[in-house]
């Protein structure tokens, strides 16, 4: 059950142990609250070499109509102008690497997207070792994705029901969206002594006119902007450190927020139990204490309550 979920609140006082279905009642009317509407793609496609090896295709992205920026697993790398045979159904041809990325052409006139959605299978997250099932399909999508273009769901967003999204409507709590297409660089773990050294992998993001206004008209109000996600507090912050205000149309972000980062549009922020060494982790702890350094000592401190307190952790876990 979505919203059956638990809800570790962390502020200035001790943790506090809620229920996920508590949120429109810590909510003050007036919030904003930010959603990401990207929607999960089938990006995960298995087939084989023309020499009859298996292989097993990860998409990071559609570029264009018909070619796709992906990681590809086989006992030997392939080299630019093999052929895969994805299924029984098409054939791939690999164009060449582009970093730690291969790029593939689609072929005929379908697109690519749609062939990937029609043979491709949901791409569950690492650290799940099992293959997606029918239940993933839809409970591994927010009930408001709209957008296709993830490889991993932004999972602050599982929790949401229709039914508590109007909950919170209903108490002056006003919503929007913003698109942010999450990468592979999500489960990417930080491997570098100094964070300064740590690359992100690139994010394609959007914001329509209408989140643009209402995020600016928040901030200029005073508002709380509440940010579903850390990809939805990415695209804010990013797009405020590029134009000083939240300004409508396509992007892309790298941004890395790690302490003593500052905050400049999200006031509070929903999101899932992450990974030790992650990006993410940083995120959250430049967030408990924008400008400082003791964040990362209140968040293991809330970490080691909710190991205590049996919370699950990660994409299907609690918030």
């Amino acid at each position: 059950q979505r919203a059956g979920s638990r809800l570790l609140v962390v502020g200035r006082d001790a943790p506090e142990d809620r229920s996920f279905a508590d949120l429109p009642r810590l909510l003050i009317p007036g919030d904003l609250l930010v959603f990401n509407d990207t929607r999960v793609i089938h990006a995960r496609l298995f087939g084989v070499k023309e020499s009859g090896g298996r292989v097993e295709v990860l998409v990071e992205r559609v570029v264009g109509d018909h070619e796709a920026l992906a990681q590809i697993r086989a006992s030997h790398a392939p080299r630019a102008g093999a052929v895969l045979r994805i299924g029984d159904a098409f054939e791939v041809e690999v164009l060449g690497r582009e970093g730690e990325f291969y790029r593939l052409r689609f072929p005929g006139a379908e697109p690519a997207l749609s062939l990937i959605e029609r043979h491709g299978a949901l791409p569950l997250p690492p650290y799940i070792e099992r293959p997606a099932g029918a239940a993933d399909e839809a409970r591994y999508q927010t009930v408001y994705a709209r957008e296709p273009g993830s490889v991993a769901a932004p999972t602050a967003g599982l929790h949401f029901t229709p039914e508590l999204l109007a909950q919170i409507r209903a108490r002056s709590v006003q919503v929007c969206f913003v698109t942010l297409h999450v990468g592979l660089g999500t489960f990417a773990p930080v491997k570098v002594e100094k964070l300064a050294d740590h690359i992100m992998h690139e994010e394609r993001f959007s914001v329509s006119e209408a989140t643009a206004r209402a995020v600016n008209a928040a901030l200029h109000a005073g508002r709380r902007v509440v940010a579903v996600g850390t990809t939805t507090v990415r695209v804010l912050e990013t797009l405020v450190r590029q134009h000083g205000q939240i300004v409508a149309g396509p992007g892309t972000t790298r941004l890395f927020l790690h302490p003593p980062a500052t905050f400049q549009v999200v006031g509070a922020l929903l999101t899932n139990f992450h990974l030790p060494r992650s990006t993410l982790l940083m995120l959250v702890s430049a967030f408990a204490a924008p400008g400082g350094t003791h964040g990362r000592d209140l968040v293991l401190a809330a970490y080691r309550e909710a190991v205590r307190e049996r919370y699950r952790f990660f994409s299907y876990g609690d918030a």
